[in-house]
């Protein structure tokens, strides 16, 4: 590890130091173990898949189904009732790089705005910004970032003026690095002469993070009883959607998600399966192909519920979930990690040569008292933004396609019309739903050119 520590200037050896004071050694054997049984031929992961024969999707309720228990009128009013008390709290989970989009420094930077060119943050944040106007009251918000964003999220952020957020409502954090270890040895890896090869711990690093950097005591010092998660790369995303909120509050529930019903077995989501009353998202990865496409008499997709990473939780669970060392376990993925190798020469693998560990935050949810899953139109939350341009999907293209038929539709209900080919979007921080576009534009009216409504 310290085989070109002489080679480096002064400068290096403190910034070298500094990372390896940082390293959680007391952790290391843990990863080296998930190391040795990963090789194995028992291949242990991390979290064993339940028995998927006994599983089944859980009942989910269906937002604005008139055939919920709950009437939609009833958990839109307790929703609204917890945005105007200040109950609710958020997490943008943002970690994420943009170079696999072509944007220098956090994913959040990447602009999809189709008629504002607004970038993620700016449409995420914006968001929280219409919700204070509607219901008079701050959504206090912890933006979890990685080593690799967390600089250029905070540069972003004062230079926008938190995008229209009072900075005392908004707390950065930044997620554990771990190292990546050589899948034949279990030792560390160089990424360069003065540095280890690390990696983010996954989106369940927010609850440690959170934890660490006294976060869960500045929600619960605002009063905030209720917080909901969701991740940078889905500008559609609706984590404070007051019929959501309303179903979690009245339900009791500990554990609250959205998902979007599956139409083909291969799409990249995690599932939502119940067994033996025991609620847990399976990764798409540790889904088989065969348990993927098996299908109900109706012939409907049995495992259904695709998770698209929002959640909502009682603040009351994380601190309970944030004491147990065991309530996120290290997940391990093989992947190729570039090295120096003992002559200092940057080798390139071409084949996983290494293995990462994360923590996933739905892993709680199987010691969750009590899960509510709340079934969403993938139209209205959910737009991926997971590759670059020209891919078959979840590319800025779509996003843009999904950005503007999201706003026609809503539009449409408001009584507004819109030229064919036009391009139209809803200003983040301006319109929550039809009520806005009503107040913005007269009923009647038609869109004959691109449009920020609100804007």
């Amino acid at each position: 590890m310290l085989r070109f520590w002489d080679a480096l200037d002064e400068g290096e050896q403190r910034e070298f130091a500094a990372q390896l004071a940082a390293v959680d050694w007391h952790g290391l054997p843990e990863l080296q173990r998930l190391v040795a049984a990963r090789r194995s031929a028992a291949g242990i992961p991390a979290t064993a898949v339940p028995d998927l024969a006994a599983a089944r999707t859980p009942p989910c309720l269906v937002l604005g189904d008139p055939r919920n228990a709950t009437p939609a009128t009833d958990a839109m009013h307790r929703g609204e009732q917890a945005l105007r008390e200040g109950l609710v709290g958020a997490i943008l989970v943002a970690g994420g790089q943009g170079s696999r989009l072509g944007c220098n420094g956090p994913k959040g930077l990447y602009k999809v705005g189709p008629v504002s060119q607004a970038s993620l943050f700016e449409l995420l944040l914006g968001k929280l910004v219409a919700v204070r106007r509607r219901f008079g009251r701050d959504v206090p918000l912890a933006i979890m970032t990685s080593s690799a964003t967390d600089a250029g999220t905070r540069e972003f952020l004062a230079a926008h003026r938190h995008c229209g957020l009072d900075p005392a409502q908004v707390l950065v954090f930044q997620q554990q690095d771990l190292p990546a270890l050589d899948d034949t040895s279990g030792n560390l890896l160089l990424d360069a002469p003065g540095r280890l090869a690390m990696a983010p711990d996954g989106h369940g690093g927010m609850l440690v993070a959170l934890a660490k950097c006294g976060g869960l005591d500045w929600f619960r010092r605002q009063g905030v009883a209720h917080v909901t998660s969701f991740q940078v790369d889905n500008p559609l995303a609706m984590p404070l959607n007051r019929e959501f909120l309303g179903y979690h509050l009245l339900s009791g529930a500990e554990f609250s998600t959205q998902v979007v019903r599956k139409r083909e077995p291969a799409e990249r989501v995690g599932v939502v399966v119940e067994a033996d009353g025991v609620h847990r998202i399976v990764e798409y990865s540790d889904l088989p192909a065969a348990s993927a496409a098996e299908q109900l008499p109706d012939g409907t997709l049995k495992f259904h519920a695709g998770s698209i990473a929002v959640h909502a939780f009682q603040t009351a669970f994380l601190e309970r979930a944030a004491a147990s060392t065991a309530a996120l376990p290290l997940h391990v993925a093989h992947k190729a990690v570039p090295f120096l190798d003992d002559a200092g020469a940057r080798v390139m693998p071409k084949a996983p040569n290494a293995i990462k560990f994360e923590r996933f935050i739905f892993d709680l949810m199987p010691v969750a008292k009590r899960v509510c899953v709340v079934e969403i139109d993938p139209a209205d939350g959910f737009a991926p933004l997971k590759n670059p341009p020209g891919a078959a999907v979840d590319a800025p293209e779509h996003v843009h396609a999904a950005l503007v038929d999201h706003a026609r539709r809503l539009l449409h209900r408001a009584g507004v019309g819109v030229a064919d080919g036009i391009d139209v979007e809803l200003a983040a921080e301006v319109i929550l739903d039809e009520e806005d576009i009503r107040r913005a534009l007269p009923a009647g009216a038609t869109i004959r050119e691109p449009t920020l409504v609100g804007g």
